[in-house]
This record gives structure tokens, sequence and C-alpha cells, in this order.
């Protein structure tokens, strides 16, 4: 038996803090359990109170003669810790904290809530809270609203996890409009014990949810280990979907940061590849939680991107198209034997192609035989059904012939009824039978996108690891005596021994301090050679116009060396110039740029995305938390949208991009093994043609004096 079965589904629960004033929480939760039709044993407690809603109180926990599995807590901070003792004497079960007063004030309630974590962790208590909602199980058998919501929602086969209270009211009244059930509905609060990943991997293994929804603010410390735990859930032998909303989307980066990577990873870059390594499909809006949720719900997803739309009107049917697109989907192209049935039984003015338009005096048997035709299609791998109300549509009837086909097919069927009076019997029929049923088309196509997003999550191919030799031992060396010599700030000259231990690929190069030396070295390498300006002070050497290429004789680099010192000081006046790097030119390649920087929660987060001067101005990257593997470099590289510059757009030879995939797991390496690296920028890195390889052309690393960690 799972602890959490006691939060959930308990055979008794104590309400310690009931009371008898209509409109205090204490006396609102009572009411709410007991007018929610709990079928289990329920005790107020109240030292006060001789009985409340005319049930018997008692005056502390400790005085009722039976077994408590759940003690619902609504009792300020100093209280609370008496009442949490007295609960761990009466050897109850699981403890919801409701009341508020503990962490998020600081000072003397974060110190009693750190106190009743340890008391409920040495007594094997799971508790839920402080500062929480409540919870909900509305399971015919359990009948538990122990929240301060007067609303019991349906029974149904979503959990939901919200990190606010608040916000939990308005999503069972939204629910309640779009005729949405439950099977689980639980608000977290502080966290003090319970939190996401806890109750992830109860409802995973709970045969009643089928989707999980989760409001999020943040987690806590907990990255690489919760990403391995959730992708047991969303791509194991059940896989169950997970949606989430996390608020601050908009959080700004690191200001402060030295590498391109610190400016571009703020906090929400590493919720994005939480997500996304972790197989979590995240939502703007609560809206489009409710959208996606219902069409998940549904436990059917397309095997292909190839989609038929059957609507009673052109414009609605244009519309879902366009949205197919745009969701990584495609309009399927009918067979031969499709285009015979739909012309058959559609009339002359009909499109039979798609989208098929039965016209607008469709009645339910059009519906039909259209929709039987489509789905049946070995090209068509789901299909988005339009119906809009005219005077001959029979909204329930359209309904029940969707109802009947879709029992019969494998393939997802999703609806849109257009309006809401006229098509509303049709709309609680098609939600009654568990068809995805939305007022417009657009809304329905990006939920069939979603579903194809996590069929590909699923069906993701994996690849083989690589196998790599590096040398840590001397990477090991070098980090350590450019310490012992204070620097922090690696350039290319000394960051470049750094990569090679891990395999990269660098230029011929050497740092000269006037144009003779400059020249020389510029011999010594073969022209054509780059001179770049060499200063701690000057991190993004091209807005200083510290970055001079494609010299091709002594004469290009002498003129080069003195504009480069030139401009460098004009930068800034105060800046050390340590010299001009001269360096062999690298062969044409695409330029990729690929970075870390170590996040204090969470660890060293990887960067990958179209570089060089045009990293921070479209900002088209990515991230993941490291390690990672070949497939999560393969993923990383996929998901810009510079990508098909890098796999042979128009024409253009496709790049090595393999290249990029080992060099970005061995930055992973190279990051993990060593956590005195705090930010890394590899920009540009030169990929060339395929087979050919990539070059490091310019690197910046930072280190420092004390290991970062997670």
């Amino acid at each position: 038996m799972d602890k959490l079965d006691a939060i959930f589904s308990p055979k008794s629960v104590a309400v310690l803090g009931a009371s008898t004033i209509p409109g205090k929480v204490g006396h609102d939760i009572f009411e709410n359990i007991l007018k929610g039709g709990y079928t289990g044993t329920l005790y107020p407690v109240n030292p006060k109170a001789k009985s409340i809603q005319c049930i018997k109180a008692y005056p502390t926990i400790l005085d009722i003669p039976d077994e408590v599995d759940l003690a619902m807590i609504i009792l300020p901070p100093k209280i609370a810790l008496k009442a949490v003792e007295g609960c761990i004497e009466k050897g109850v079960k699981g403890i919801v904290i409701v009341s508020a007063g503990f962490r998020e004030v600081g000072g003397e309630g974060l110190e009693i809530e750190n106190r009743i974590f340890d008391l409920c962790s040495e007594a094997g208590i799971r508790l839920v809270g402080p500062n929480c909602l409540g919870v909900i199980n509305p399971h015919k058998n359990i009948r538990l609203n122990a929240s301060f919501s007067a609303r019991m929602p349906a029974q149904g086969n979503i959990s939901f996890i919200s990190q606010s209270g608040a916000l939990c009211t308005a999503v069972l009244d939204f629910a309640a409009d779009r005729g949405f059930g439950f099977s689980k509905f639980i608000s977290t609060g502080n966290k003090a014990d319970v939190n996401e990943l806890d109750l992830l991997q109860y409802f995973h293994h709970d045969l009643e949810t089928e989707v999980i929804m989760i409001y999020m603010e943040e987690l806590k410390k907990s990255g690489q280990h919760f990403i391995d735990k959730i992708k047991e859930i969303t791509s194991g032998d059940r896989p169950t979907p997970v949606l989430v909303i996390k608020s601050g989307r908009t959080s700004a980066g690191s200001k402060a940061a030295a590498s391109h990577t610190g400016s571009l990873a703020g906090t929400e870059a590493v919720y994005d590849a939480i997500f996304e390594e972790s197989g979590i499909i995240r939502v703007d809006s609560v809206n489009d939680l409710f959208d996606y949720a219902i069409a998940f719900a549904s436990n059917k997803m397309p095997d292909g991107n190839k989609i038929a739309i059957v609507t009673n009107a052109g414009g609605p049917g244009i519309v879902a198209t366009d949205i197919t697109v745009t969701s990584g989907l495609e309009l399927s192209e009918f067979d031969s034997e499709t285009i015979e049935v739909l012309s058959s039984h559609l009339p002359p003015t009909a499109n039979i192609h798609n989208p098929v338009d039965i016209i607008g005096d469709a009645s339910q048997d059009r519906y039909e035989n259209a929709l039987n035709a489509v789905i049946k299609d070995k090209n068509v791998n789901g299909a988005l059904v339009i119906l809009t109300p005219q005077s001959m549509t029979n909204a329930i009837g359209t309904a029940e012939v969707i109802a009947k086909i879709s029992k019969r097919t494998s393939k997802p069927i999703i609806c849109s009824f257009m309006g809401i009076v006229d098509v509303s019997a049709g709309v609680k029929y098609l939600q009654e039978n568990h068809i995805p049923v939305y007022r417009f088309p657009e809304n329905a196509a990006r939920a069939l996108g979603k579903l194809y997003e996590a069929r590909l999550w699923l069906d993701r191919q994996q690849l083989a690891q690589f196998e790599f030799n590096h040398d840590i031992n001397r990477a090991k060396e070098i980090i350590k005596s450019n310490l012992a010599k204070g620097r922090t700030y690696l350039g290319e000259l000394d960051g470049r021994e750094l990569l090679k231990c891990y395999g990269f690929n660098l230029l011929p190069m050497g740092l000269a301090k006037d144009e003779d030396e400059a020249v020389k070295l510029a011999d010594e390498m073969g022209y054509p050679v780059v001179q770049k300006i060499v200063s701690k002070q000057i991190l993004h050497k091209s807005d200083a116009g510290g970055v001079k290429i494609g010299l091709e004789n002594a004469e290009n680099v002498r003129e080069a060396f003195a504009e480069i010192i030139k401009n460098a000081k004009n930068y800034d006046p105060d800046a050390k110039l340590d010299g001009v790097l001269v360096q062999k030119m690298a062969k044409a390649g695409e330029e990729v740029i690929l970075g870390m920087n170590r996040c204090q929660d969470f660890g060293p987060l990887l960067m990958f995305g179209l570089g060089g001067v045009f990293v921070e101005l479209f900002k088209d990257v990515v991230f993941r938390l490291a390690p990672i593997g070949r497939n999560n470099a393969r993923r990383m590289v996929r998901n810009i949208k510079s990508f098909p510059l890098l796999n042979g757009f128009r024409g253009k030879p496709k790049s090595d991009i393999e290249s990029i995939h080992k060099h970005l797991v061995s930055l992973s390496d190279l990051v993990v093994d060593h956590p005195q690296i705090k930010e890394i920028d590899i920009n540009p890195l030169l990929v060339h043609k395929k087979g050919e390889g990539s070059t490091v052309a310019d690197v910046r690393i930072i280190l420092s004096e004390t290991e970062t960690g997670e």
C-alpha cells in the first residue's frame, strides 16, 4: 500500500481546527467533506465545541476512539506544530496542513515548517502543504472533498496538481463548465514533503488516472533526478501523458553573465530543458491545458501526421487546414478508393478531396459516410470533424454517428462543434462518450498536433552511445594550474588546451605582441589567417572591432594588427591589451554555438544553436541539462529553427551533423567532470560538409575558484 493512499483514499478523516462559524476555513472544509458525500468516517476536532454540523466534536485527536488515516490541520503554525505531535502519537497515516504562515513568511514560520517536516519524516507520515487548498478524490467509493472549494468535480480520468491553491478553485469552476472530470485533485502549497515527483509517480500507478495536469511555480533542486524518473512515466510500460503550465515564462536571463550562454540561459530555459528531456508537454495557458488534456484523455494517438478534415463549411475547413500545418501535421492525400466512395455518397457540389467539404445542408448520414470513408484510408492517421449549425443540422445525430465510428477505429477523431446553444446536445453527447470536442477548429487542430507530438516522443529512436577516451587528468591539471595563477577567464590560447582533452578540433594559433611577430606567425601557419584582440576586459571582440578575417598576406596582417589595436583602445581605453591572436583561418562552414551555464539549483545547462554574431539577435537556441548522451544531443540539433541550414537547405551540401552530436556530448562530459567550469562558449563552431568534421573558431571559458554544482 502506497503511503499516499492515506491522503487520497482515507477510511477516516479528522479535521483539526474544525469551526462552528460559517465562512471560516475550518468550518467550510469540514462542511465540504460532509456535503461531498464522503464514504468514510469524519471526526471534527475542536476543544471549544461539543459538535459541528450535528457531529460530535473531540477536544484533541487523541480523544478520538478509533483509528484515523488522514488529519486535516487548519490551525496557526505554533498550534499546528502541537497538533502534528498529537497526530504522530495517534498514529495517523497522512497529514494535510491547509493553513498559511509557514515557509512563505520566513522566520519563525519557516522554522516551524522545517520542524513539522522532520517530525513527520521520522514518523514515516506523508505531509501535504502547508499553505494549500487540500485534496479531492471524486471517485464514487471515496467522495472526498477535503478542501475549501465548495465544488466537488465530476469523476474522470485526469489528475491535477497545483502549487497554487487559489488557481484550483478557478480550475474546478472552469472544468465544470466544460464537462470535465477528475480522478484526483491536489494543491501542494509549500511542498514541505510531498512534491510534484511524488504525485506524478503515484498517479502514474493509479489505474484511475490516464492524464496528469500540473500548474507549477518551481521545482526544488531536482533536475536530473526528476528527468530520469519522469522519463519512466512518459515513456515506460504504461506511458502517462503529463501536461504542465509553468508560471514565469517571460523571466529574463542573467544580465551579469560573461557569455552568450549565460545571458540566454534564464530560469525558464532550465524548465524548458527539463520538460523537453523528460517528455513533459508544456502549454502556455489554462485553456490549452484543458484542450490538450481532453484530447489525451481519449487514449488515442495518431501513428503518423497525415490528417483528414471533414467539414460542412469551407471557411472553418481552411482555418483548420492552416493550423493543422503549423501544428506539425499534414493533410493526407486520399487513395483512389476513398475518392470513389466519397464521390458516390456526396453531392456534386461537395469537395471530395482533403479537406472534405460536405456542404452546409449536410445531414448526419452524409457525415457518417464521409467520416467512414476517410478514417479507413491507409493514408489517414486521424480525423478532424467540423460542424457549424445550419437550419438542417442535426448536432445530436451527427455526434452519435461520430461516436459509433470512433469506437470502431484506433485512430483519433477530434471534433469542433462551432457554437454554443444550437450544438450543445451534440457536444454533451460527445463529452459523455469521451470524444474530444472544441468550439473552434483551431483548438481542435492544435490538440491533434499535441497528440502527434506525444507519439513522436513515444516512438523516438535510440542510437548507440558514443564511446570517447577523454584525457580527464590532463584537463584537471590545466584547470588547477590556471586557478593557481588566479586565472578565471580562459580565452582561446588557454581554453584550446582544455578543449583538446575532449576531442575538439582546433586551429593553429599564436599571440603576437607587435606587427612583426604577427607576420612571422602567419607565415609559419600559412595564409589566409584571422586576427583577434586578446583582452580580459573585451569579451565580445566583434563589438570592439577587434576581429579581422581573410588576411591573405603579410601586408594585410600588418594593417589589420594596427587597426585592431586602435579599435580596442577606442572601445575601452582602460582595457589591458595582451596582444593580438593570429589564427589559421578555418575552411568554410556553418556557424553554430555550443555553450554551458552552471545553474545554482540544477547544475550545468547546455546550449546549442545558430552561432556567430547572430546568436543574441535571433536567439535560435535550445537547452538541456547535463549529462546528455547521443540521443539528446541529436534532438537538440534538430530542435533549432535553423536546422534546415545544416541539413542541405535548397541544395546546399549537408553539414557534418554527427560531429556536432559528438561535440555536444563531449562538452557535457567536460562540464560534468569539472565542476569548476562556470560558463563556456564555443562560438562559432564551424561545421564543415558531411564527413569533414567541425572546427572551433573561438572559445571563452569562465572558471570558479570554488566548485559549483547542484
